[in-house]
């Protein structure tokens, strides 16, 4: 049987058991919040429950982190991306008319095209072709558009007629609005100055310990609202952790095999042309989303714990990205969107974790907490709605290496960034983002800059608005 040193050189590394053992369950404490996230942002979708979602998360989650810690040995972990959850459920089930089980199909080419590109060395060359300045704001436009649905899944923003988006209404005075409509939004505010707060004061898990306050908070004000407690999550909760297993196996494992490839009811209602258009361009989106997504994390986490190489490179980078890339596609499987590293790792490895043997750890925890399903059942939406706006506002930090005053950079930024919130599409955001590019390129003369791989991306990305629209 092969030791810890042997497995994850940990004295090598400069570290030890115990160290690396509190920097996987630190980890896991910061980022077990996409569990309650996921599962109750895919629980709107038809057909599929939040007890199926969560089995499907926290296996992915298990997969990924440990993939990550065996193959390149580092105290990262990996889960459901946030992001790309939202694309999944919002863009491309609610906007483009697909099935939950053609969006997995999606994420299944994402995560083979995903391994083949990291295998053949391809990965470079896409990422080399996107122009620096999308590259650079598309986290920023991610983070946008999940503060978005936090802030609209909340309540504290509503549809308006005249102006399209509002401020919801917190005057108990005018008699048009009751205290159960106001106290879940005053909740989702609480939350999110909590996690504020408690992040200013380096406590550790603070989006967790906020999600969980944010909770008791709720159930605590419950009792000032009548007829609280007699329905909903309370009155259905079952305590069996094997219910949500049950779930899991009927409505989310395998439905990428067995529902994913038939798209006969899109096709009832468009052409076989927009179908073609609507997968390439999709799983494109995906796979960039993913990409950009699982570089920046893995830079910025291995810098902050100055695990980077001599040459400053991640360690062990492609066989990173290849447990990305696999996960990814155990996460179609699984029934979940795509999978990938997260930078609240960062947090584990400024406890001092600096090897694979940290994510074995984080890994575990999230195989634990499967059976905590019941209990996670009960994190009311409005608590999960504060952790999307913080991760929201966490994502936007990249905006500020935008340089803002260069017109031929902040013009492709501007709209990437922008359209993804305005659209609620991310790879219109994405694709505004390079056409825009290469236009300002051709008429400033500067043509012969725009890489191949940049025109062909462009090409696709206006085929899908000319033919899809």
């Amino acid at each position: 049987m092969l030791s810890t040193e042997k497995l994850f050189h940990v004295k090598e590394a400069g570290s030890n058991v115990r160290t690396e053992v509190l920097a996987g369950v630190t980890t896991f404490m910061t980022m077990a919040y996409i569990l309650m996230v996921n599962s109750r942002m895919f629980a709107e979708l038809p057909g599929v429950s939040y007890n199926a979602i969560y089995i499907a998360t926290a296996i992915s989650a298990c997969i990924g982190t440990v993939l990550i810690g065996l193959l390149a040995n580092l105290p990262m972990a990996q889960a459901a991306a946030m992001g790309s959850n939202a694309f999944f459920v919002y863009t491309v089930c609610f906007g483009l008319g697909l099935s939950y089980a053609n969006a997995l199909m999606l994420v299944l080419l994402d995560g083979i095209l995903f391994i083949l590109l990291t295998v053949t060395g391809l990965r470079r060359k896409i990422f080399e072709a996107i122009p620096r300045s999308v590259r650079v704001a598309i986290p920023a436009g991610v983070g946008l558009f999940i503060a978005f649905i936090g802030l609209k899944d909340s309540g504290i923003v509503v549809a308006d007629p005249s102006t399209f988006v509002s401020l919801a209404s917190f005057n108990l005075l005018s008699g048009n609005v009751a205290w159960r409509d106001i106290m879940p939004m005053l909740v989702t505010l609480a939350i999110l100055i909590a996690i504020a707060v408690l992040t200013c004061k380096r406590v550790k898990g603070a989006v967790l310990w906020g999600i969980l306050g944010g909770t008791a908070l709720y159930y605590l004000l419950g009792l000032t609202i009548p007829g609280f407690y007699t329905g909903g999550v309370i009155g259905d909760l079952n305590f069996n952790p094997f219910t949500a297993f049950a779930e899991f196996g009927t409505q989310a494992f395998g439905r990428v095999f067995t529902e994913g490839f038939n798209f006969s009811p899109y096709l009832a209602e468009h052409s076989g042309v927009e179908l073609a258009i609507l997968i390439a361009t999709t799983a494109l989106a995906f796979c960039l989303v993913d990409m950009f997504d699982t570089i920046g994390t893995l830079y910025g986490a291995c810098a902050r714990g100055n695990l980077l190489t001599k040459e400053g490179e991640v360690p062990n980078m492609d066989k990173a990205m290849l447990a990305d890339a696999i996960a990814t596609t155990a996460g179609a499987v699984c029934g979940t969107s795509t999978v990938s590293s997260y930078v609240e790792a960062s947090t584990g490895i400024a406890e001092g974790g600096r090897t694979g043997l940290a994510a074995m750890v984080t890994g575990a925890l999230f195989f634990v907490s499967m059976f905590l399903s019941p209990i996670a059942k009960l994190v009311p939406g409005c608590a999960t709605a504060a952790a999307l706006i913080y991760v929201g506002i966490m994502m936007m930090n990249c905006a500020r290496s935008i340089d803002w005053l260069k017109t031929e950079e902040a013009v492709p930024a501007f709209l990437t960034l922008a359209m993804m919130p305005m659209t609620y599409n991310i790879s219109y955001g994405i694709a505004f983002g390079v056409i825009s590019h290469v236009l300002i390129c051709v008429f400033t003369g500067k043509a012969r800059e725009v890489k191949a791989g940049t025109w062909v991306i462009a090409a696709l990305f206006a085929v899908m608005f000319f033919v899809t629209h």
